[in-house]
């Protein structure tokens, strides 16, 4: 059976799904994380636990993938996503309200919360993405990356500007109504953007096919199988090292530019937004050179993952010794590149995924962008951690800030150079070997598969 593939008019609107995911998160991770460590007073760890924890349950991905592959839609797993990340939004931002005079019930129910808004990411993003790889062209597959996470950020802004501008006057009655208004406003723009778009023939676009038979069986065995195949194991652990040294700068970028270069809390968060500005730029430039017949491949997606990784690395590491170089280092500049060349590399990556989703054992397509997307969660989840914490080590061994930054920094470059060796050899072709099915993991992949059955 195959369906029409989307049109530009469907692209966007799986994108404004996306939109509706950022929206929610944004308040959750950032608004409600502000709250809790300045007007409550809270340890800056609480929300740090409580964001690390809504990572960590997206180790659950590939389950959602696996009952989409076996249910063969994945509509209700989007909209099913998008009503429990709303709920656990509005549950996050009561229980944040409840933690001011009652901090034992208050911070129970925020758990609680943000592991529904684990789930709910994960059920719903998983679900988008499977869905997106199965009716995107081939051609279009650099472009409908880039236009569906662009869209996400762009929920991110829209959302931090207007939801910022009803939160003044602050007042706890205040930041609910306007996280119950935003988390309404997303599962009806949901509503709208999937009517029909599943099953149903759209304007334009080649002709995709969608799984021919369900994955069925118990989800450990379809994982284990999955796994055994090279070329998802390896773009497994390719995900898995890139996002962690993408994670990993977040955390201590602007830290750094204040103690090394003297840089005031608004010079840095301009900085910030320079970096984020090279991100989109990067993501465009991908959407536009790798789009279309002839320049759609898997040979230029490849160029641009592996490419964005070794210019990562060259970015961190002009970064890492700029400081040591020259106080008049371009440090602006620097950060600027590295988003260009971050931008880039994630979104080739999204769209490797959409190519290789289906490569391998038929209908189990879900189950290996869920298997993606959990290898990425985890990455996050470990990544500013590790960032901060190697930086607090390094600083009790090194007198010089900027010599631990230093070295900080150039591990990082060298995760991403190690991340570009693992992207090089995944190669997308149009058909699954026999090695695919039949290649045996070895201990350490067999306890990667154990951490994302949730062993």
């Amino acid at each position: 059976m195959t369906l029409p593939a989307l049109g530009w008019s469907g692209i966007v609107r799986l994108g404004l799904v996306q939109t509706a995911i950022g929206a929610v998160v944004v308040l959750t991770t950032s608004t409600i994380n502000r709250v809790m460590v300045v007007e409550l007073a809270l340890p800056a760890m609480i929300p740090g636990i409580l964001v690390a924890v809504h990572h960590l349950v997206q180790m659950s991905r590939p389950h959602f993938g696996h009952r989409s592959d076996i249910g063969r839609r994945r509509t209700p797993w989007i909209i099913g996503g998008i009503v429990v990340l709303a709920l656990g939004g509005i549950g996050a931002a009561t229980g944040t309200v409840i933690a001011e005079r009652a901090p034992g019930p208050g911070l129970a129910l925020a758990l609680l919360s943000f592991i529904a808004i684990g789930l709910g990411v994960g059920a719903s993003a998983t679900s988008l993405l499977t869905l997106l790889a199965q009716r995107v062209a081939k051609e279009q597959r650099a472009a409908a990356a880039s236009i569906v996470w662009i869209m996400m950020i762009a929920g991110f802004a829209i959302t931090a500007t207007v939801a910022g501008h009803f939160l003044d006057p602050f007042s706890p009655q205040r930041l609910v109504a306007v996280t119950a208004t935003v988390s309404l406003l997303a599962v009806c723009l949901t509503l709208l953007a999937l009517h029909g778009i599943e099953g149903a023939p759209t304007a334009g676009g080649a002709s995709v096919s969608t799984p021919v038979t369900a994955a069925g069986g118990n989800f450990r065995t379809a994982l284990s199988q999955v796994w055994c195949e090279p070329k998802a194991r390896r773009f497994t652990l390719f995900v898995f090292v890139s996002m962690l040294a993408y994670s990993a700068q977040d955390l201590i970028l602007e830290p750094y530019a204040g103690i090394v270069f003297s840089m005031t809390p608004g010079e840095s968060t301009q900085m910030a937004g320079m970096q984020n500005a090279g991100v989109l730029l990067g993501m465009l430039l991908v959407a536009v050179t790798a789009t279309g017949k002839r320049r759609a491949s898997g040979r230029a997606l490849r160029l641009y993952t592996v490419g964005g990784c070794i210019a990562s690395a060259l970015a961190l590491s002009g970064i890492a010794f700029g400081g040591m170089v020259s106080a008049d280092w371009p440090l602006r500049i620097n950060v600027f590149l590295l988003g260009i060349a971050n931008g880039a590399f994630a979104v080739a990556a999204i769209a490797s995924m959409m190519a290789l989703a289906s490569q391998g054992a038929g209908g189990r397509d879900g189950l290996r962008m869920g298997l993606w997307g959990g290898a990425q969660a985890i990455a996050f989840g470990l990544g500013g951690f590790l960032g901060t914490v190697a930086i607090d080590i390094t600083r009790e061994f090194l007198q010089q800030p900027v010599h631990a930054y230093a070295l900080v920094f150039a591990c990082e470059a060298l995760v991403f150079l190690y991340a570009a060796f693992l992207g090089a050899g995944v190669r997308s072709g149009s058909a699954a070997t026999s090695d695919d099915h039949h290649a045996a993991p070895g201990f350490g992949d067999v306890a990667m598969v154990e951490v994302l059955q949730g062993r």
